[in-house]
């Protein structure tokens, strides 16, 4: 039965909730909208919130300018969230500042979960690959271009390094931990042929996606890639290499688990001033050498960043609003732990996500910073 105009109407006046639509990183993927695999494993999104993946640059620029297009959605639908891994930098937030935020209301950037960045490979003959940071910038940079010259022995195989060709954050995530284990080789970017300051070999292979890399890696003797712990097996060397930032005892350099992962992040800090919690630039902890980012850690597994939602403080639908505000309250009260483990990610901790809901959902702090806040959000709002 087709719908009568008044019908249509009625079903998108304001204040009719018809979905909360977002994307961006792919790194999230499983996260976001189910595993594929483990079919009874929740998925982080709730029922009505549609998310596509495309990546992360992608994400933070269709949610920054309102264009469902460039996350391969209806030119004109409203892109009231993104995901990303690649943090939101001073330049693009002054230009939504003055472009967007008189009529749509400060913007939010809040982590989600810590990840690891895993280093798929395949190698005849080798299962239990472990690197140090200075192996992988040989590795990434091209400048230990057999597998002997890495392990030590005359094999002349060469390394086939997969990566991401367009912006990625994980590309940013891994370029953090390069630049800071060799900044003369390496420059943090969100794209690898950027963050690399040397030329890709030609047999190097160019993806797309973080499943691409996956799948190169897997079929195909002599690779080596990064992507996301959720696209690996994380628990298993004979998968992915062990990695510490410097050279350790064979087998005793960690693997992308939660736990090391955990111990990779440490227990990063809130902001604790009106100054601090009022910007979207320091709610996301990054670790390597730049400026404002966390020591990378000696223990645990050190290739780790978080994944990052964009939000808007206000939206012209009040079901929008009401949806956003209840995700994020089961997501920071714990609630998501299942979906967030159970796909290789690291929930936050407690009491940085208790500081999110007193800042972002309660307006703890009298600073009006909460989602919908009626002072701050009268008469304006994302579509």
């Amino acid at each position: 039965m087709q719908l009568t105009a008044l019908a249509l109407a009625t079903l998108l006046a304001p204040g009719v909730h018809a979905g909360v639509n977002g994307g961006g990183s792919t790194a999230v993927k499983f996260l976001y909208t189910g595993h594929p695999v483990n079919i009874k494993l929740p998925r982080l999104l709730p029922d009505g919130f549609n998310y596509t993946t495309v990546n992360s640059v992608a994400g933070k620029q269709a949610f920054l300018a309102n264009d469902a297009a460039l996350i391969w959605q209806a030119a004109g639908s409203p892109v009231d969230f993104a995901a990303s891994e690649s943090v939101l930098t001073a330049t693009e937030l002054a230009t939504y500042q003055s472009a967007r935020q008189g009529a749509y209301g400060p913007m939010i950037q809040v982590p989600v979960a810590g990840m690891a960045v895993s280093i798929p490979y395949k190698k005849s003959g080798t299962d239990n690959l472990q690197l140090s940071g200075q192996q992988l910038c040989g590795v990434f940079s091209g400048s230990l271009a057999t597998w002997g010259q890495l392990l030590g022995t005359t094999d002349t195989t060469p390394i086939r390094v997969v990566y991401r060709a367009g912006d990625s954050g994980t590309t940013e995530v891994l370029s953090r931990f390069l630049n800071d284990s060799c900044p003369t080789a390496f420059r943090v970017s969100t794209r690898f042929a950027t963050a690399s300051l040397g030329t890709q070999p030609a047999h190097w292979l160019a993806v797309g996606t973080s499943a691409e890399v996956t799948a190169q890696v897997s079929l195909n003797d002599g690779t080596i890639g990064y992507v996301a712990a959720s696209y690996t097996e994380a628990g298993k060397n004979s998968a992915v290499a062990r990695v510490s930032k410097q050279p350790m005892a064979p087998g005793s350099a960690a693997l992308p688990t939660i736990l090391a992962a955990q111990a990779g992040l440490g227990t990063p800090v809130a902001p604790g001033s009106a100054a601090r919690r009022t910007s979207p630039l320091d709610w996301v902890p990054t670790y390597g050498s730049g400026a404002g980012s966390l020591p990378v850690a000696s223990s645990g597994y050190p290739i780790v960043g978080y994944s990052n939602l964009l939000l808007g403080q206000c939206y012209q639908n009040p079901a929008d609003t009401q949806a956003i505000r209840d995700f994020l309250g089961e997501l920071y009260a714990g609630q998501k732990r299942i979906a967030v483990m159970g796909n290789i990610f690291v929930p936050l901790p407690q009491t940085y996500a208790d500081e999110i809901r007193r800042t972002f959902l309660f307006n703890a702090y009298g600073e009006g910073t909460d989602i919908g806040n009626p002072s701050v959000c009268n008469g304006i709002g994302r579509p």
